[in-house]
């Protein structure tokens, strides 16, 4: 299993962010092929504070599979629609998971 995270830290405007991310980027994620599974939060805490505003986790079975779906026109168009709506920026990281 191959994972990416990636954590946003807060935007300009997060109204604006969580509309245009949940009907705008979303439904570009979902057209990745090979995603196994996808999940996000608008809601990330922390203690004290938490320097992120929203989190997304994805999978895919392999780091193979995840590179090739970065690869296609869809994993160009998600990575090209990011700076639309992430004005604060977006960490963004994957690696293999280690099962026990």
């Amino acid at each position: 299993m191959h994972k990416l995270l990636v954590l946003y830290p807060p935007p300009d405007d997060p109204a604006a962010f969580a509309e245009y991310y949940e009907k705008q980027h979303l439904p570009l994620v979902q057209k990745l092929p090979g995603l196994l599974g996808w999940r996000y939060s608008l809601q990330v805490h922390a203690e004290p504070e938490s320097p992120y505003f929203a989190v997304f986790e994805a999978e895919f079975a392999d780091a193979a599979a995840y590179a090739a779906a970065m690869a296609t026109p869809q994993g160009e168009a998600v990575r090209r629609d990011v700076p639309n709506y992430a004005t604060g920026g977006a960490i963004v990281l994957d690696y293999p998971v280690a099962q026990s």
